[in-house]
């Protein structure tokens, strides 16, 4: 449990630093605080908790997980079988959400950092100058950043015990200041909400809803964490989350009430009631506390962002990548490539908007998006997977007007800085689109070969002579489970495209395992000793050294007799071993230009092969860095542009 308090509820429980602030600042100010204002903002706070959090996230969405993972991809690989154009919110909702993720970290460290100038003592040291506040913000992300590799269970263990505290300081101090001005409980009514939401007295109008949003954008990053730390500890632990954010909330308005119309405080820039109501004596430790924890809200959007990307690169809407596994469980992942640009992002949103201020207009515009998303994909689960009736029609359009109006409020936040979440999300999206095109048109050309039939073509190209001998052993790697068919590309390489000859042909399928120590292999000879068909049956937490395992097959099919002797001539060993060289043949597909593809599929299938340049080598994936490999380039099997004949003339005549 203390794994998913410190890796789940770092974002949602980071939430009563900046929300309270927020509100007021879009108010006017502490001089324009009233009764009306504190219990109906306080109102609009706890039921967008209630409603999105608790309802539709704890208690809907977390029964939608596909074996164990959660995330709107996850969601989609459960519904996508009852309609093909659900992969656009798809594509839509995890771009968005991505996006997100890469404004959280900055805006919740920032607001911390900055709560070191309530302490005199650090002001001194800070000043008011904001790039202090920025550098000191930049080595924290930095810091960050660089233990991800360590793993969500070993952060998570570090992590939980700080948010547990974090949580109970939250609540402790909520409650006490909640005794100041006890009239605040009235919030739980959502009456108090929905009458200021249109009173005259509310200065941000419908926009409001854009600030209260703030309270709830963890909780799409919830979702996507379940797979790192199982459904039932969330369930286990949200109601203490709730419950202490909600103190925290009531405290801060109760504060609010007690200072209404204090001059002193006009003066104070950007005042933020979270750390105003600390006392004097505890506001030092406060502010340290909530450093800590707004470090940790960063991890619930860094492990989130793992998961979604590995359910996108398994749907095909992303290429392949890296993946480590960490800890014990599956879905505890790590992916190089993702905190690289994860980190970058968060580098350029700090130095872009440099406050916490700016990078709160900023943030939220994304997250709704994600949430329409999400709602629509429930909505298929619920009508077509849980066989229900009427509810899935009352959740669909309960939560999409809900939602709606968050996203039409947040809207204002565009040219605020949201333009660069949505650009963001806009690229990563185009990315999802170009690759997901681009393999939609190499699935079509795809045939898969019986490879019995192809034996004979393969015994006589061994031992023809003419051929020079390329390798004693050639080896490919494949994707298919099948182990009578192959993929036509592989063929046309070996017999086509320069018939490679060799002593043997070993065709490799590397399984993942949900076992993290699965460590085994099965071959098909196909009733001969030069053609192998190898089944590696490898768990997550084992290296994937194809070399390695491929030497240690090839020695045991060669004392058990199935595979003969490879002797050759010339070696540095004094008794050179059975078994002969190596050659592992990449294949990468790539388009003729005479091929009659439309222009559109063209180009997907050109931005495909540019972003698989960025993805990695997977001979660094299967551990083949040392080893011989080459990599050929073999054709789309489409159908060619249709040419006119040409018309043969003599030398000496001209058309």
């Amino acid at each position: 449990m203390l794994v998913t308090i410190g890796v789940v509820y770092g974002d949602i429980g980071t939430s009563p630093m900046y929300v309270t602030k927020a509100l007021l600042a879009g108010n006017g100010g502490i001089m324009s605080v009233t009764e009306e204002f504190v219990l109906g903002a306080l109102s609009l706070v706890i039921w967008t908790l209630t409603l999105l959090t608790t309802i539709k996230y704890v208690l809907i969405s977390l029964k939608a997980d596909n074996h164990g993972e959660g995330g709107i991809f996850a969601l989609y690989s459960i519904v996508r079988r009852f309609g093909k154009w659900l992969i656009i919110p798809a594509m839509l909702g995890g771009s968005a959400l991505l996006a997100d993720g890469v404004l959280t970290p900055a805006v919740t460290i920032t607001t911390a950092v900055e709560g070191l100038r309530t302490i005199p003592e650090m002001h001194a040291l800070i000043g008011d100058n904001q790039m202090n506040v920025v550098v000191i913000t930049l080595v924290i992300v930095c810091a960050l950043f660089a233990v991800q590799r360590a793993g969500t269970s070993k952060i998570g263990r570090a992590f939980g015990p700080v948010m547990t505290f974090w949580f109970l300081f939250l609540g402790g101090v909520g409650l006490v200041s909640l005794f100041a001005a006890p009239q605040v409980l009235l919030a739980i009514n959502p009456l108090y909400g929905i009458q200021f939401l249109f009173s005259p007295n509310n200065h941000a109008g419908i926009m409001i809803l854009g600030s209260c949003f703030l309270a709830t954008t963890g909780a799409e990053a919830l979702y996507s964490d379940m797979g790192h730390v199982g459904r039932g500890n969330i369930y286990a632990t949200w109601p203490f989350v709730k419950v202490c954010l909600v103190l925290s909330y009531l405290g801060q308005g109760a504060w609010l009430l007690s200072n209404a119309g204090n001059t002193e405080l006009v003066g104070i820039a950007d005042l933020n009631p979270f750390f105003q109501m600390l006392p004097d004596m505890m506001r030092p430790f406060g502010v340290i506390l909530s450093t800590l924890a707004a470090i940790i809200a960063s991890q619930a959007l860094i492990t989130g962002a793992f998961s979604l990307v590995s359910e996108a690169s398994r749907l095909d809407l992303m290429p392949r990548l890296q993946v480590f596994y960490p800890a014990e469980t599956k879905g505890q992942l790590y992916i190089p490539l993702v905190n690289k640009v994860m980190w970058a992002g968060c580098i350029v949103v700090v130095l872009l908007f440099q406050s916490s201020a700016h990078m709160e207009a900023a943030y939220g515009l994304a997250i709704t998006i994600t949430m329409l998303c999400t709602t629509v994909l429930l909505f298929f689960y619920l009508h077509h997977v849980r066989k229900l009736n009427f509810f899935p029609w009352i959740f669909l359009l309960f939560f999409v007007a809900l939602e709606g109006f968050f996203f039409g409020s947040s809207l204002t936040k565009f040219f605020h800085g949201g333009y660069f979440t949505i650009l963001l999300a806009a690229l990563i999206m185009a990315i999802m689109l170009c690759w997901y095109a681009g393999t939609s048109v190499e699935r079509r050309q795809a045939t898969l070969l019986p490879l019995r039939s192809y034996l004979d073509q393969l015994d006589r190209l061994r031992n023809d002579t003419t051929y020079d001998l390329v390798c004693d052993n050639l080896v490919y790697l494949t994707n298919g489970t099948n182990t009578d068919y192959l993929d036509r590309d592989i063929l046309y390489s070996i017999l086509d495209k320069h018939p490679k000859r060799a002593k043997a042909w070993w065709f490799i399928n590397v399984e993942v395992m949900e076992d993290p120590y699965t460590f085994a292999y099965s071959v098909e000879d196909f009733g001969t000793d030069y053609v192998f068909r190898v089944h590696l049956f490898l768990g997550y937490k084992v290296d994937q050294r194809v070399n390695a395992y491929l030497r240690q097959i090839v020695q045991d099919l060669s004392a058990s007799g199935e595979l003969p002797p490879q002797a050759h001539d010339y070696s540095v060993y004094k008794h050179p071993g059975p078994i002969g060289s190596f050659q592992f043949c990449m294949l990468r597909k790539t388009l003729a230009p005479e091929s009659d593809v439309h222009s559109r599929e063209r180009t997907a299938i050109g931005l495909k092969y540019a972003i698989r340049s960025f993805a990695g080598s997977p001979a660094q994936w299967y551990g083949l860095e040392n080893s011989s490999v080459f990599v050929e380039y073999v054709p789309l099997f489409t159908k060619f542009k249709s040419v006119n004949k040409m018309v043969r003339i003599a030398p000496d005549e001209r058309p």
